[in-house]
């Protein structure tokens, strides 16, 4: 997944642009150059949130990301040691 071209503070941005009466979640897809499911997720994911909601939120998606990876990582190493436990006895 690549970095995202806008940074949290200005999806809470546009998101809230959008919510305003009588602007249509297509034309601040437009103005800002994503597309309207784009908009769709982000609303899903990020409604309700003021900015620093939503910063804490990628900080812990992140770490979770980080731990994922080391949990994979040392599952991987007790495999091998089975493996190589089972063919030693």
């Amino acid at each position: 997944m690549g970095k995202s071209k806008y940074s949290v503070d200005q999806v809470i941005r546009i998101l809230t642009e959008a919510e305003l009466p009588g602007v249509t979640a297509a034309s601040v897809a437009r103005k800002y150059g994503v597309c309207e499911q784009t908009i769709t997720c982000w609303r899903k994911k990020y409604r309700g949130m003021d900015s620093s909601d939503a910063k804490r939120l990628q900080v812990l998606e992140e770490e979770n990301r980080r731990l994922k990876k080391i949990l994979a990582e040392k599952e991987l190493e007790i495999q091998m040691l089975s493996e190589v436990i089972k063919k030693n006895f």
